[in-house]
């Protein structure tokens, strides 16, 4: 267990290095995912979903093969009348969501699927400042769309961050949940993380296949909120 602990965080900061490093400006990001996950012109409602790699689809062979294009997929075979937006960017925090998110409320939301806080709990920034910046987005999305629909995805971090740093994180999503009356997904990766042959190499992202089972733990949740 001691082994895998050591190894699950070099594997972590390993990653949280190459998305760094291969992170592009917000608009060149976001736009291109964007533009990945654009459905038929009769949508009449928007899906954003706002994120890290994790959203964006870091390391996978096409953006779309991420859980947001997974959705989307599902969102098109019902003919429901939503378009996807894809606004995630690799190595994002939620310091850098809330600063860039101002932008992207130019368009029309009417469901937001939040799914940061992965690259502060790597990094281990206080859990006070990642629930501030998580309310900070959730505050801004309500005062520019007051009837918008909120689903919070849960993240957790690996053990090796010390059990109270760990049980404070996971509190941070219910607990936001609740208060911005909020729907939750509890962990984005349950049935993913951990198994190494649904991520990639780094051992943190998935796979096309782990990145389905991320957007069923969605699914399950975001179909009746649509």
């Amino acid at each position: 267990m001691y082994k895998f602990k050591l190894t699950f965080l070099l594997f972590a900061t390993l990653a949280l290095a190459a998305c760094d490093q291969n992170k592009k400006p917000a608009t060149e990001e976001a736009a291109k995912n964007s533009a990945a996950t654009q459905p038929d012109a009769t949508a009449t409602k928007t899906v954003l979903f706002f994120g890290d790699s994790l959203t964006a689809g870091y390391g996978l062979d096409d953006p779309s093969e991420a859980f947001p294009g997974v959705i989307k997929d599902k969102i098109d075979s019902l003919k429901l009348p939503y378009k996807v937006v894809n606004a995630g960017l690799s190595g994002e925090t939620t310091a850098g969501g809330n600063a860039r998110l101002d932008w992207l409320l130019k368009q029309k939301v009417d469901i937001f699927i939040l799914e940061l806080g992965a690259n502060d709990g790597l990094r281990g920034i206080p859990v006070s400042e990642t629930h501030k910046n998580l309310q900070s987005i959730i505050d801004k999305v309500k005062a520019k769309y007051p009837e918008v629909k909120i689903v919070l995805l849960g993240m957790q971090v690996p053990p090796n961050m010390g059990a109270d740093y760990v049980n404070k994180f996971k509190a941070v999503f219910p607990d936001l949940a609740a208060k911005n009356h909020a729907q939750l997904v509890p962990f984005l990766l349950q049935g993913v993380a951990g198994i190494p042959a649904l991520n990639q190499a780094d051992g943190i992202h998935p796979t096309a296949q782990g990145a389905k089972i991320a957007a069923n733990n969605v699914w399950g949740v975001l179909k009746d909120v649509l």
